[in-house]
């Protein structure tokens, strides 16, 4: 038993998904978020700058005592978990591992397709993820930048986005995919727009909901879960305009944001 919150960091709201989805599983445990608003968005950076700032979030979260690392951002996790999760004494999961597990337990065909940033398609995570689990899947990667923005502007439910989704989804509808990953978690926020687009007959995969409950199993298999009998607390931290992402944000998570509070992350 811990009751010691859970530390998340993500680029922006899109991380949001992922809080959405622990707190259903893990309603006992304190979470500490951190969106790194000033920065976004991450998946056309570098990986040198990716790995830089993903060390300063996790410098930063585990300045508050947290007892995991839950990076819920897909380029982070494919680009930076590798290189740093061995820095740090800390359980830290990411969400590409998670989300490619929920890809081939969904797809019969073995027919997947991924989309995400420029930096997580181009990093090849999923796709290495995927046929290690399942070398024989036929794969198709496109990334879908700007989802971020729309997403971030509020603009899920527009006809931009319905637009955009068709013109980045051509090709993935012409491979007659039976699977698709968003593999990013500011796409679960457009899911109604890809289903309209992609049609019923497709399975999409929230890798926000697999990493839920992988960070549930890996707290379980510690003895890490809290045991409480009063309310979980809930704190969130970004690096600009904390007034946007406590309106964007209590709409994503359904609960109001109190605590939000704008931090200097390049100090850490």
């Amino acid at each position: 038993m811990n009751n010691q919150a859970i530390g998340i960091f993500d680029s922006g709201f899109g991380g949001l998904t992922v809080v959405k989805e622990l707190r259903k599983v893990l309603p006992k445990e304190n979470l500490i978020y951190f969106g790194d608003t000033a920065r976004i968005p991450y998946g056309t950076k570098s990986k040198e700058t990716i790995i830089k700032y993903s060390k300063q979030n996790i410098r930063f979260l585990m300045r508050h005592h947290v007892k995991a690392i839950v990076v819920a951002c897909n380029t982070a996790s494919a680009l930076a978990v590798p290189e740093v999760a061995d820095l740090f004494d800390i359980p830290m999961v990411g969400v590409v591992e998670p989300g490619a597990k929920g890809a081939v337990r969904e797809s019969e065909k073995g027919k997947i397709g991924v989309i995400g940033t420029t930096g997580t398609v181009r990093s090849g995570a999923y796709q290495e993820a995927i046929r290690r689990m399942l070398p024989e899947a036929e794969i198709e990667s496109i990334p879908c930048p700007l989802f971020v923005q729309i997403v971030e502007e509020g603009w899920q439910d527009t006809e931009i986005a319905r637009l955009t989704a068709e013109k980045y989804l051509t090709e993935m509808k012409a491979a007659k995919v039976d699977t698709m990953v968003m593999g990013c978690t500011h796409y679960p926020i457009l899911e109604t727009t890809l289903r309209r687009v992609m049609g019923k007959e497709v399975r999409l995969v929230n890798p926000a909901k697999e990493t839920a409950l992988a960070v549930q199993a890996q707290l379980a298999s510690q003895g890490l879960l809290a045991d409480r009998t009063d309310a979980a607390e809930y704190r969130f931290f970004v690096s600009d305009d904390p007034e946007k992402f406590r309106e964007t944000g209590s709409r994503i998570v359904s609960l109001p944001m109190i605590h939000v509070k704008k931090i200097s992350i390049e100090n850490y």
